[in-house]
């Protein structure tokens, strides 16, 4: 409002700054909400309009149950289950249709676990740099890995998914040849 206004109506003054300053509180109270729910949602505001997706829920029980059940499958290994998050790729979702599955899978490198797919699936290679523990991907058209450690790789790679939970992963694996079911249930 433009300071002549205020000053000419002398009487009406104080009316004028009380409206101002109850609309710089909803302001506030509006703003203070967003943030809220973008701190609910776990969105990155630092990364805001960036392509970047909003940062997962740390607690795995909150992510096994927080993801719709197409981009869900399963990995037993023995008597220990872990949840899998496909990635949004059509190599995924070839290998979603070909579950169940159960393969041995030999170790390589100390790192992996790989096996020869019954038949190729589409690929969309990238060089990930790293690879991340309970990374699931594709080398080549037809040759399944599960990483279970971190290490920096320039190997070009179709992703398929990642362990939610990968904690035991190493442990559970061990360092010789293990068979292991793909599932959707």
């Amino acid at each position: 409002m433009p300071m002549s206004l205020i000053t000419s109506r002398s009487g009406h003054c104080q009316t004028v700054i009380e409206h101002c300053c109850a609309r710089g509180q909803r302001a506030v109270h509006v703003l203070g909400l967003l943030m809220g729910l973008f701190a609910v949602g776990g969105y990155d505001v630092a990364h805001a309009g960036t392509s970047l997706a909003p940062t997962a829920i740390s607690t795995t029980a909150a992510a096994a149950t927080a993801q719709p059940e197409e981009s869900r499958m399963w990995m037993t290994v023995g008597e220990h289950r872990f949840a899998i998050t496909l990635a949004d790729t059509e190599a995924a979702r070839a290998f979603a249709a070909m579950l169940p599955l159960t393969i041995d899978m030999p170790d390589l490198n100390g790192n992996e676990k790989h096996a020869k797919l019954p038949r190729a699936l589409p690929t969309s290679s990238i060089r990930p740099g790293t690879i991340r523990n309970g990374d699931l991907m594709l080398y080549g058209s037809q040759t399944l890995v599960v990483f279970y450690l971190t290490f920096d790789s320039v190997y070009a790679y179709t992703p398929l998914g990642q362990v939610d939970a990968p904690t035991d992963l190493a442990r559970v694996l061990g360092s010789g040849a293990v068979r292991i079911r793909f599932s959707r249930d």
